[in-house]
């Protein structure tokens, strides 16, 4: 599959995706992503861990730019649909703000006839969203420091943010 933005595409009306301040809830995006067709629903949900490579975090803060992160998430979800045409439904919820140790960043959220098409989706999902988006994170050090990331520098420096 292969992420382009040479035209605007439209998002599906049974496809939901949100960039907010708000909590995230796994009961509100499984939801979103059910459907009576579906054999499986596989959700990814992407946490606020207390470290990165040994250094002690207390907080993330994300910060987007919302107009085309959105186009990358509903690029993604027609990405998906191309290659895997069974797919029911797909949500991508991304958080931005100040973030706690333990509170959820991002929810991916694929609904699917078969498990197979569902994982794989959900895989591609947040792995390309995590590539294109621009999305940014500071990570707030226990010590009083911080360093902002690009999620995009994540995936090309091999490490696994």
């Amino acid at each position: 599959m292969t992420t382009t933005l040479t035209s605007a595409v439209k998002p599906r009306a049974e496809d939901t995706f949100a960039i907010t301040f708000a909590p995230l809830s796994l009961e509100e995006i499984y939801a979103q992503s059910d459907d009576p067709a579906n054999g499986a629903v596989v959700v990814m949900s992407g946490m606020v861990r207390n470290q990165t490579d040994g250094k002690p975090v207390i907080a993330l803060e994300y910060q987007a730019y919302e107009p085309m992160a959105l186009r990358i998430f509903y690029q993604i979800a027609a990405d998906i649909r191309l290659s895997m045409s069974d797919v029911n439904r797909v949500a991508i919820y991304h958080r931005v703000g100040r973030l706690q140790v333990g509170e959820i960043s991002v929810l991916v959220a694929v609904g699917s006839p078969h498990r197979g098409e569902a994982f794989e989706a959900c895989q591609y999902a947040i792995d390309t969203l995590k590539h294109n988006a621009p999305i940014w994170k500071k990570e707030h050090w226990q010590d009083g420091s911080s360093t902002w990331v690009s999620i995009g520098a994540c995936e090309t420096s091999g490490e696994n943010c």
